[in-house]
């Protein structure tokens, strides 16, 4: 994918996908359950070779919805990865893989998971009528489901809103919400290779002015540890409170005050 499409892997631009997404998602699940059995990803100075069979595969959103399905047809049927289990974890439920009823036939599966998968919605979407939901079928088939917070697995169940219309599903076969943490060695202010001057909670407050002149400098902004300098990152959706964003930036104009914006997604926050 990366060969081919660069770093545009979902689509050619922000909401829209690329017409074989059905067949490169599906590829990306197969090949997820071939990986610990033929791929040398259990080395250390003690053991190389395959991880085995032994596993719990984390599929993440609409992407991955395949891989319970074929963990299950494909090779429990067959006596392999009799323990593995799958964890599917919803980042966003606002992207569900929707596709034609008539999809179906395209990702090898039995006919038996043809219920996990079907899907009639009640908000217009490209494509109207009956559907395959990837994420529905990822939800049912997985052994468990799990969200990014317990605040956002409570918004999933709410109601047809929050939960997009998966809202049911999710109350039928329960969700927990698991707080998103971080790898406190990599993202150590102490010895972020990425920083120009390292800190600790002891010099926090020398290092942040002169961190923050150096941001300055490398976005052409003009120089001044006293000018409020306000930074926003993440996608430009309304999901993420873009068009807040851009509503309060026009309030900001003409002020003494700096804004840096980092991210991509709908061409009108874009701009």
């Amino acid at each position: 994918v990366w060969g081919k499409t660069g770093s545009k892997i979902y689509g050619p631009k922000a909401g829209q996908d690329y017409l074989d997404n059905e067949l490169r998602f599906s590829l990306l699940c197969q090949a997820a359950l071939e990986a610990p059995r033929v791929l040398n990803l259990n080395c250390s100075k003690y053991f190389s070779g395959p991880y085995g069979e032994d596993v719990l595969f984390i599929a993440n959103d609409w992407h991955t919805g395949l891989i319970p399905c074929y963990l299950k047809s494909m090779y429990q049927s067959r006596g392999i990865y009799v323990n593995a289990k799958v964890a599917f974890c919803i980042h966003n439920i606002a992207y569900q893989g929707r596709f034609a009823f008539s999809d179906f036939s395209l990702l090898n599966l039995p006919d038996e998971y043809r219920s996990s998968f079907d899907f009639i919605d009640g908000c217009e979407k490209p494509v109207k009528g009956r559907k395959i939901n990837w994420m529905k079928a990822g939800i049912l088939e997985s052994h468990r489901v799990v969200t990014v917070s317990p605040c956002y697995a409570q918004e999933l169940v709410s109601g047809v809103d929050k939960g997009v219309e998966l809202d049911n599903v999710l109350r039928k076969t329960c969700i927990t919400g698991i707080v998103n943490g971080m790898d406190t060695q990599e993202w150590n202010p102490a010895t972020d290779k990425y920083t120009d001057v390292k800190y600790d909670i002891t010099t926090v407050m020398d290092a942040k002015p002169l961190l923050k002149e150096a941001l300055q400098a490398a976005v052409g902004l003009p120089v001044d540890r006293n000018i409020p300098l306000i930074g926003f990152i993440g996608r430009l959706e309304e999901q993420k409170g873009s068009d807040i964003l851009v509503a309060a930036i026009h309030e900001f104009i003409g002020l003494d005050v700096q804004i840096v914006v980092l991210g991509t997604g709908k061409k009108k926050f874009e701009q």
